[in-house]
């Protein structure tokens, strides 16, 4: 048989670290690579019980199919918990999607053709590139620095790509580098999209998990022209297993949206929507909330602390307001991979991310992502200083 795979296929490659990755899912190894939150938090007997009440529903509704934009509650609650965070919403701009992750396949393939600019940040977001490579655009990476995107550099990025299709940010706590974007930058931002006709898409799946500091306005809050298209997650403050994201956006893009959702999978799971509903119903997710944000807060306290006790002075980290990440930068001749591979993994029996594919354009080998939220206190302060011990057994040249 000769297989003809379409010409997108090639933008289609297996990720440079999965094979670290899965190296580090040994129980032996203490792994600082998932983005996962702790799952000793995840609220399994209050989900017991809801799903136990949605499955028993009479009429068996929650395990039929159901409508492709989501349950009309659902919707409802997701636009409630949308406008208690300053963003106008109703339930019709809502469209609920299988994890933000499914939000981010849509808006590149309802935008970008191949050859358009998609603008990110720099670093930005793996799994973002993994869905955004398939429509093979070209991109335009946005150095940052503690204030997150620099916007000199964006708006010379869009003067110079008049086929700029996508600015993508995740603003709040990013992905990887844990930099939160500055309300001056905010602003700025969309300004400058206004001013090139481009569309923001917005992905905010740690909004939620601040730990100091002020909570700053969503995107979509600042949008005038309908130009931001909002994406939210269930996956970090509830669990991820449900796989419950939603898309907030103008009419005019949410129906494009809606298309390909019933192309990619004809609609979310009626079961967990009606289980995400029932649990926003039946209990206090903001309370939940508060627990998680000093679980991780606690947790990001106790990695930067064994990280300034063990690592070489050399080793620079991120201390973020929110989110699950910490950003390493080492000395520009470390390649994290390669270290991890050879002396992480086998020596130190510790995992991270290593950084350089989270660059679209120029892959920057010396900085790496590192976890705080999935593990205990304990195999923190142990992994950190096996790590450390590891870095400073192998000096920098």
């Amino acid at each position: 048989m000769t297989t003809r795979f379409a010409q997108r296929m090639e933008a289609v490659q297996p990720s440079a670290i999965r094979e670290l990755l899965e190296l580090g899912a040994d129980p032996t190894i203490i792994s600082f690579g998932g983005g996962y939150p702790d799952a000793t938090m995840f609220p399994a007997d209050q989900l017991t019980a809801i799903f136990r009440e949605v499955i028993q529903t009479p009429g068996g509704d929650a395990m039929q199919y159901g409508p492709s934009d989501g349950l009309p509650r659902l919707r409802a609650q997701i636009a409630d918990l949308m406008v208690a965070d300053g963003t106008p919403c109703a339930p019709e701009d809502v469209l609920i999607l299988q994890g933000s992750q499914q939000g981010l396949d849509f808006a590149a393939k309802m935008l970008v053709d191949p050859g358009d600019v998609i603008i990110t940040e720099d670093p930005t977001f793996l799994g973002a590139l993994i869905a955004f490579n398939t429509t093979q655009p070209v991109y335009a990476a946005i150095p940052m620095d503690d204030e997150g995107m620099q916007m000199d550099a964006l708006e010379a990025a869009l003067k110079a790509n008049p086929r700029s299709r996508l600015i993508y940010t995740v603003p709040d706590f990013q992905n990887p580098t844990g930099v939160t974007l500055s309300l001056p930058r905010r602003k700025r931002l969309m300004e400058l999209a206004n001013a090139y006709d481009v569309i923001v898409l917005e992905d905010t799946p740690y909004r939620h998990i601040r730990f100091t500091g002020e909570n700053l306005p969503t995107l979509k809050s600042m949008d005038t022209q309908g130009r931001v298209i909002h994406l939210g997650s269930f996956s970090k403050v509830l669990v991820p297993g449900l796989r419950v994201g939603w898309a907030v956006a103008a009419p005019v893009l949410l129906e494009k949206m809606g298309l390909l959702k019933v192309a990619a999978d004809t609609q979310t799971s009626t079961l967990n929507m009606a289980a995400t509903s029932l649990f926003l119903d039946r209990y206090d997710l903001g309370a939940h909330i508060d627990k998680l944000r000093t679980a991780y807060r606690h947790k990001k306290e106790v990695m930067l602390d064994a990280i300034r006790q063990h690592f070489p002075q050399e080793v620079h980290v991120t201390d973020p307001e929110g989110g699950l990440f910490t950003w390493a930068s080492f000395p520009e001749s470390f390649d994290a991979a390669a270290f991890m591979r050879d002396v992480a993994l086998p020596e130190a029996r510790v995992a991270y991310v290593p950084g350089g594919t989270f660059f679209p354009v120029t892959e920057r080998a010396n900085h790496a992502r590192i976890n705080y939220s999935a593990q205990s206190e304990a195999r923190i302060r142990d992994g950190i200083a096996a790590l450390g011990q590891a870095l400073k057994a192998h000096p920098f040249t």
